[in-house]
């Protein structure tokens, strides 16, 4: 593809679930566009998750208004389904996506309105630019990793399946969803495995015949617009793998799996654990009991006549590895062979040459309107509520930027008397 010389009026820049939302929302609204992504459509999904990572809800909620997955609603779908299910959205409507191309550079005209767009197959203009290449841009390993040629280091980004991974223990450094996951997995395979627990939430997978995804919309949890003090980094252990079931941390040390609490450092082939472990467990327990209450009290205020299920509310014991917790291991005496960081992303937006970052480089918008007219943020966490980085709340996001775009647009075809007549003479 060659882009010289293209004028545009908005460049979308990524086509993931935000950049295809986007297309869609713009092309109803009738506004000029291109979309370029430097992969393939949905690329994330298809090589930069495991194997058999599948979506964290269920297929009734996962998904955008105008197309189903067309499997079992209350299934979980698999990534590469997810993948296609994208490219058969932006199919749906047209969408006018350019694969295999890379922006390296926005920068704002210095002489003239709109930005000017330097990509790996030419340079282009156009009067808007979305950002819509989501949170997960750059895996983040924290500087804590010792420096071990021996031990085998990757980000839970880079892992696939426990074949990839040599003998040995695994430490899994980070129990969200990712990390949790990947730890079960590891431990079903016959691997030792030793997962680092910091803070999280934990909501019930289901209950009471309910997806805790149902739970958060009738109780408006998804709509909440800020995180609460002390929540806003702190991860959310949920899994839909095998069909979807409630993360139990006591229930995988049950099984075999040794769980320790923060990590904290490395020094000498000795790993160093924070000793809050059960303050850990204990606040991911607190976190699923208030759903659990805030359910039946909505069941009894509403009169809905839904199953009880006592038995959510039945605690096992803490095991060993929580009562009498571990805060420094040697790792050659442990076998450990391998460290994954399931320690999240970063984002990158070094190509986006604007004034429009805090001094920490985090987008300045208000709903995804960036503080730098012409330029708008899509899929980030908490963009304009807690839902914004699903998928159904992403297309959401981009209906209301979709929107802004377009009543700029109205603003700026305005033609004053003067103009209009001048330009109806012109025509006569």
């Amino acid at each position: 593809m060659t882009v010289e010389k293209i004028e545009i009026d908005t460049l979308v820049v990524g086509a993931g679930q935000a950049g295809v939302a986007m297309s869609e929302h713009l092309s109803q609204l009738g506004v000029p566009h291109l979309v370029l992504e430097r992969n393939r459509i949905a690329e994330a999904w298809r090589t930069g998750r495991w194997d058999s990572l599948v979506a964290n809800g269920p297929a009734w909620h996962d998904r955008f208004p105008g197309l189903e997955f067309g499997l079992d609603p209350d299934a979980f779908a698999p990534k590469d389904q997810i993948a296609a299910y994208f490219e058969a959205y932006a199919r749906k409507f047209n969408a006018p996506i350019r694969t295999g191309v890379e922006v390296k550079k926005v920068v704002r005209n210095a002489d003239r309105p709109g930005f000017t767009i330097e990509t790996s197959a030419g340079v282009l203009q156009a009067n808007r630019v979305v950002a819509a290449t989501g949170p997960f841009q750059h895996p983040v390993i924290p500087l804590i990793a010792p420096k071990d040629e021996k031990l085998t280091q990757i980000h839970s980004a880079a892992y696939r399946n426990p074949q990839q991974l040599p003998e040995g223990a695994v430490l899994v450094v980070g129990a969200g969803s990712s990390g949790v996951q990947i730890a079960d997995e590891l431990q079903r395979a016959g691997k030792k495995v030793y997962l680092s627990v910091g803070p999280h939430d934990r909501p019930p997978r289901a209950y009471r015949n309910r997806d805790f995804c149902w739970w958060l919309g009738v109780l408006g949890e998804w709509e909440a617009e800020v995180a609460r003090p002390g929540k806003e980094r702190v991860t959310i252990a949920v899994s839909g793998a095998r069909g979807g079931h409630t993360v139990d941390f006591r229930n995988l040390a049950r099984q075999g799996m040794t769980l320790v609490g923060w990590t904290k450092l490395f020094n000498d082939g000795v790993v160093a654990f924070k000793p809050d472990l059960a303050e850990n467990i204990a606040g991911g327990d607190r976190n699923y009991l208030a759903l659990l209450n805030a359910a039946d009290a909505y069941i009894a205020r509403n009169s809905l006549e839904l199953p009880e299920e006592p038995e959510a509310r039945i605690t096992l014991p803490d095991p060993e590895c929580v009562t009498n917790p571990i805060l420094e291991l040697d790792m050659i005496e442990a076998g450990i062979t391998t460290i994954i960081w399931a320690t999240g992303y970063a984002v990158d937006y070094r190509w986006l040459k604007v004034n429009a970052f805090d001094g920490n480089g985090k987008p300045q918008h208000q709903r995804g309107v960036s503080s730098v007219p012409g330029v708008y943020f899509l899929g980030l966490p908490w963009l304009s509520r807690r839902d914004s980085t699903f998928i159904g709340g992403v297309w959401r996001d981009a209906k209301y930027i979709a929107d802004h775009i377009s009543m700029q647009r109205k603003y700026l075809a305005y033609r004053d008397t003067s103009q209009r007549r001048s330009e109806a003479w012109s025509q006569a």
